[in-house]
């Protein structure tokens, strides 16, 4: 992993080179180009999660894949009749698998009630991050999708309450021997340089640098040594052709969606309507892999 936190630092400094390069609606097409694509891939092989985890379990194989495609079902659904609890969901959801993923390694000392505060906690940091360095962004898109005219969303005061309750568990896990400084520190400086990053590109360039350099990447790596056992570069091509079927059905549906619904909603209501689809029942894939690992 030492290797993937060089990439993404060195990535990430590239991804903010590009935005001095490119004017706005091209670093704005590529950013939804990645999340389609890397993004997408990484969220895209559950059922062999799913296959792996219940390798030496019976259970019915349709039962999994209708309840998958029930619980995706449910998530475009609310986001059409309840927009707002649907984006309150899909930012709880991402929070804590984004935590999970980033920290789940290094806090396997930690308390189970701790980790999953400090996961929540620090995946909403890093949102609401994104969503200080582009208030007006993110407030345009909250009224596109639900239809409410916000203020403030109240950055700082989450913030520092978020910091708070942060420090606070390092602290603990530090002062325990559960977690040493030389990780902490290091993980303080990747705050740093996503901050940087996130002041200096739009919201959904920055936000791309976050989700494909520090959370997809890392993730497909997880996965592929979950499902295969090891990185050997064959493992690697065979998860992305096993990826490939359920990513092209992904890029079908949203096109789908997008056609079907385009003269009622406002493109970033779909994308996130989409978005949140495939989160939701990924976030829940990716938690039992991680509990699966851990035993």
């Amino acid at each position: 992993m030492k290797k993937i936190y060089g990439f993404s630092i060195v990535s990430s400094f590239f991804g903010l080179w590009i935005t001095s390069l490119l004017p706005e609606n091209i670093e704005l097409t590529l950013g939804f180009l990645l999340i389609f694509t890397f993004g997408m891939i990484h969220g895209s092989n559950d059922i062999l999660i799913i296959n792996q985890i219940k390798k030496y379990s019976d259970y019915n194989m349709f039962k999994v894949l209708l309840t998958y495609l029930m619980v995706v079902s449910l998530a475009v659904l609310i986001f059409y009749f309840t927009p707002i609890l649907a984006l309150i969901l899909f930012i709880c959801f991402s929070s804590y698998h984004f935590g999970e993923q980033h920290w789940e390694e290094l806090l396997l000392k930690l308390n189970k009630s701790l980790k999953i505060i400090f996961f929540f906690c620090y995946g909403l940091l890093i949102l609401y991050l994104v969503f200080f360095f582009n208030l007006s962004s993110v407030i345009n898109i909250i009224y596109e999708i639900a239809g409410i005219k916000l203020n403030t969303i109240f950055c700082n005061e989450i913030i520092s309450g978020l910091f708070l309750i942060l420090s606070a568990i390092l602290v603990y896990a530090l002062y325990t021997k559960r977690l040493n400084l030389s990780s902490i520190l290091k993980e303080l400086f990747s705050i740093v340089v996503l901050s940087i990053i996130f002041n200096s590109s739009s919201l959904i360039w920055g936000f791309s640098i976050y989700f494909i350099l520090w959370h997809s990447v890392p993730s497909l790596l997880d996965q592929i040594s979950f499902i295969y056992g090891d990185l050997k570069k064959e493992n690697v091509l065979k998860y992305i052709k096993n990826a490939f079927p359920y990513w092209l059905i992904s890029i079908i549906g949203m096109t789908l969606l997008f056609l079907l619904f385009k003269h009622e909603k406002h493109f970033y209501t779909l994308f996130f309507a989409f978005i949140a689809a495939v989160t939701f029942p990924h976030a829940i894939v990716m938690l039992s892999m991680f509990s699966k690992k851990a035993n």
